[in-house]
């Protein structure tokens, strides 16, 4: 086993792989005929493969796949090409990680033999294994890290492919079955039965590829979840292809395809890649989807000149003296935010009128939201600063990881510290894509829970590395929280984290039901802290569509009603800035403060609805 390997086992327990796209697509569009031997292209167009490798490696894949689904001997054989077995698999290695290079992880592709096996067929389990063992020790010995058995329909000759691998080597194996479009195998099997079978033969990875498009995937897999701890896998294919004069043409997008990355996450994917019809644009798409939910951690090591001597961590800042936000959070004052946005051009009055008026009203911080949406704004930071600076009002500045690596986030959050910004809200922020520039790249060192880990350890005087900095920050640090997420259970391990890594209070997305925060308080009882309610006042029915099917916030039937006789524009906010005074009511002794959104810079409502608390006094600066 390959350090590559090792690396690779390590990575799929801990966080989400992309692998790379289809091969052969990409063969037939640059006008390689159908019935011509794609794997002996190895040898024979070897520049074409690394072209193709190449584009996969720039748009972001971690795992290549070599050009050898059917380079065995009974697919190589009907070519007349089974004498260079060896070399193809070999070549195929050496292609895929010429272009890769040497921290790249390389699968080595083996598919089914293309002939059927006994019961159905005259090849017994003994010459399909002999014929797997073959073409597994010549993608070892090539120096593949690991072993992808993908597009089986049948369990048994999976099994004969898996056994073979382990006969021969101790790479690890990623094990994939094809299914139709109710989740089954080919040639009989549920996902549960897959999922089972693949875990006592030894599978590493057991996953699905090819045959059907995301969302048959998704609900196979989600299956295949409920009864097996081995790491999943999935590569479907760009939907299912449809033939245009005489081509089969596949038509899902690579947006759409993103579209399902989220999911796959969400239900414990830790392999996703693409089949038949996917290109680099699907995979880099994908990757920057990828990134965005789960990143990948820098790690970084730091030598420090005496390695014996361990760096000293200041005494941290007394929380309840780091700013007037965390004193009342302390004396359980129900601090109120206002959200305000950025300008998008470079004139803050309207917004920093704003902030001053919303101050006036007794509003205690200024929510500044950091890039949202994805879109080009004024720096928040900026904002922030000038909010405390004009506003008289202490400003709570959202500080994402989107855009920055793990150096700049550090340089940045020790000069808004030096600028007298002393509260954050740290998330990891859309990508891209869900703003106005979708070609637009992501940088994702970190997500929001390694983010929290950087200000703590600022908080304590050390950089990332764990070098002395000279000086500690006094940073009051909040993490965002989604009481309506989706998968809870994902969303309460990673504020747990966010908790343990150094979490000083939660602010959460917008909340219609009381229930709803009534069970997330509830189920983070065991590591408590304090909880900012998002309260957003409804402008419209078509703005509470957008909150529902958009955003994914949970909004009651009840309140969907409300807002859909409320047909004019005037009656329509009237009515949104009912429910979310009925609501802050409900909430106020359940949480410790609450935010409120501003729809479209209508500070006004946000004041409208702080009435529901009673008589404030002006906000402390």
């Amino acid at each position: 086993m390959t350090a590559r390997s090792q690396r690779f086992l390590e990575r799929i327990q801990s966080s989400v792989l992309v692998c790379d796209g289809a091969m052969g697509t990409m063969l037939y569009a640059k006008g390689i005929f159908i019935n011509r031997c794609f794997d002996e292209l190895n040898i024979s167009m070897p520049a074409l493969i690394k072209e193709i490798h190449s584009a996969y490696v720039k748009a972001g894949a971690e795992v290549l796949e070599t050009n050898t689904f059917g380079a065995n001997a009974v697919r190589l054989g009907a070519h007349g090409l089974a004498e260079k077995l060896h070399d193809i698999n070999v070549a195929g290695v050496k292609l895929a990680r010429q272009c890769g290079g040497e921290d790249m992880i390389v699968g080595g592709a083996i598919g089914p033999l293309g002939v059927r096996i006994e019961p159905l067929g005259p090849t017994s389990f003994s010459e399909a294994r002999d014929a797997f063992r073959q073409q597994a020790t010549s993608l070892a010995e090539g120096g593949a890290d690991v072993i992808f058995l993908e597009t089986f329909g049948d369990l048994r000759e999976l099994r004969e492919a898996l056994l073979a691998v382990r006969d021969v080597c101790d790479l690890p194996i990623v094990a994939q079955m094809t299914v139709d479009d109710d989740g089954n195998a080919l040639y009989g099997g549920t996902p549960e039965t897959i999922a089972q079978d693949l875990a006592s033969w030894g599978a590493d990875v057991a996953g699905l590829n090819c045959s059907v498009g995301p969302k048959t995937m998704l609900d196979a897999a989600e299956r295949m979840m409920k009864v097996t701890g081995k790491p999943l896998s999935v590569q479907p294919n760009a939907g299912n292809p449809v033939n245009v004069e005489g081509r089969n043409v596949y038509l899902c997008s690579p947006e759409y395809l993103c579209q399902y990355a989220r999911r796959y996450i969400q239900a414990g994917v830790k392999l996703i890649g693409g089949c038949c019809g996917t290109t680099p644009e699907h995979i880099k798409l994908l990757k920057n989807e990828v990134r965005s939910l789960q990143p990948a951690i820098t790690r970084i090591s730091v030598k420090s000149p005496d390695e014996g001597e361990k760096p000293k961590t200041l005494p941290a800042i007394p929380f309840e003296t780091r700013s007037a936000l965390a004193r009342k959070l302390v004396n359980k004052e129900f601090p109120v935010f206002v959200e305000i946005l950025p300008p998008r051009g470079s004139d803050p009055k309207r917004e920093i009128e704003g902030a001053s008026y919303c101050a006036k009203h007794g509003v205690d911080c200024i929510n500044i939201p950091d890039g949202p949406r994805a879109s080009a704004r004024m720096s928040a930071q900026a904002l922030a600063f000038l909010v405390q600076q004009q506003a008289n009002v202490e400003a709570v500045l959202h500080y994402c990881c989107r855009d920055r690596n793990v150096i700049s986030m550090q340089s940045d959050l020790l000069g808004v510290y030096a600028l007298g910004i002393r509260n954050l809200i740290l998330i990891t922020g859309d990508p891209p894509r869900l703003g106005n520039y979708p070609d637009a790249t992501a940088v994702f060192d970190v997500d929001a829970i390694g983010l929290t880990n950087i200000v703590a350890n600022l908080n304590k005087g050390l950089d990332l590395g764990g070098n002395a900095i000279g000086s500690q920050t006094g940073f009051c640090i909040g993490v965002g929280a989604n009481p309506g997420a989706v998968n809870m259970d994902q969303e309460l391990r990673r504020t747990y984290w966010k908790v343990e890594a150094g979490a000083e209070y939660i602010v959460t997305q917008p909340v219609f039901d009381l229930n709803q925060i009534e069970s997330f308080i509830k189920r983070i009882e065991g590591f408590r802290v304090p909880v900012i309610a998002g309260i957003w006042p409804l402008t419209s029915f078509r703005n509470a569509e957008f909150m529902v099917n958009e955003l994914r916030v949970p909004v009651p039937d009840d309140l969907m009603e409300r807002m859909r006789k409320a047909d004019s524009g005037d009656a329509a906010r009237a009515e949104g800035t009912a429910i979310a005074q009925e609501m802050v009511q409900k909430i106020r002794h359940v949480v410790d403060g609450v935010q409120l959104s501003a729809p479209f810079g209508r500070y006004s409502m946000a004041v409208e609805v702080m009435e529901a608390l009673g008589a404030r006094t002006k906000g402390a600066a």
